[in-house]
């Protein structure tokens, strides 16, 4: 092959790369926004989901905004924020989890002997969502994030009016082993969790992922949740992250304000 031949290749192969590249490049900036609506979409699935609200064939966007109300609450005191304050980044539409644990205003570090979930940081504020009834708040769904075995796990936990009883569950993105840990998304085992105690009647958590099944004849089968076959580090991930959530560096405050004062 002649020293010309192979430059006419090497420009052709050239040529052939920047097209190529170029053609990839604009596909995923035109493919970006449709990418960004089905992300918002699948989280307010899950947001419904976990309020018993979804089916199949609605107009998620539309139940949505007839039946859920936001907030974002001080997860140090239980304060609501008064709207008010809201801001770029303390805003219930925009509200980015990940993006407010790393905020070196809007996030904290945990301190490695309270870490049970091992995510290392998290947001001092949070959004929730409060199901509305004829104006009065039948549920609230609570966000819950933490590590299972390969991934860190993302859902919502929603408790009843009586701020014990456990009304739905689900994980809107993981990476778990399908088929092992990835059972968090059989729809049979987020049932199971479903007229579970989440606390007693003194506001102390007491609702655990158990490895093995649960003994339905045994004292505390009401707060017990069956573990994921095969999945041990798993199903304890998402027992540490659901007992975290619900405790003192969680949502404990802002539940027991509730407690005290009622749901508004």
């Amino acid at each position: 092959m002649s020293k010309e031949t192979k430059k006419k290749t090497v420009a052709v192969a050239f040529g052939v790369c920047l097209v190529c590249s170029v053609l990839v490049s604009a596909a995923a900036v035109s493919l970006s926004g449709i990418q960004a609506q089905n992300k918002k979409l699948d989280r307010l699935k899950n947001i419904l989901l976990a309020g018993d609200m979804f089916s199949k064939n609605v107009d998620i966007e539309q139940i949505y905004k007839e039946n859920i109300d936001t907030q974002i609450i001080n997860l140090e005191n239980g304060s609501v924020v008064p709207e008010k304050d809201y801001n770029e980044k303390l805003d219930p539409q925009k509200f980015d989890i990940k993006k407010m644990a790393d905020d070196p205003q809007y996030g904290k570090a945990i301190p490695a002997d309270e870490d049970k979930t091992g995510i290392k940081r998290q947001p001092r504020f949070m959004v929730i969502y409060k199901v509305v009834k004829d104006g009065k708040v039948k549920k609230i769904i609570l966000p819950v994030y933490g590590k299972g075995i390969w991934s860190t796990m993302y859902g919502f936990i929603a408790l009843g009016e009586d701020l014990q009883t456990v009304t739905g569950f689900t994980f809107y993105e993981h990476g778990e082993t399908p088929g092992l840990g990835g059972e968090v998304d059989n729809p049979r085992w987020k049932r199971s969790w479903v007229g579970k105690k989440a606390f007693d009647e003194k506001g102390n958590v007491v609702i655990e992922v158990i490895k093995g099944t649960v003994d339905q004849s045994g004292p505390k089968a009401e707060s017990q949740i069956d573990g994921l076959s095969g999945a041990t580090l798993t199903t304890r991930g998402v027992d540490n992250l659901v007992r975290y959530w619900l405790g003192k560096n969680g949502y404990g405050p802002y539940l027991a304000n509730l407690r005290e004062r009622g749901i508004k």
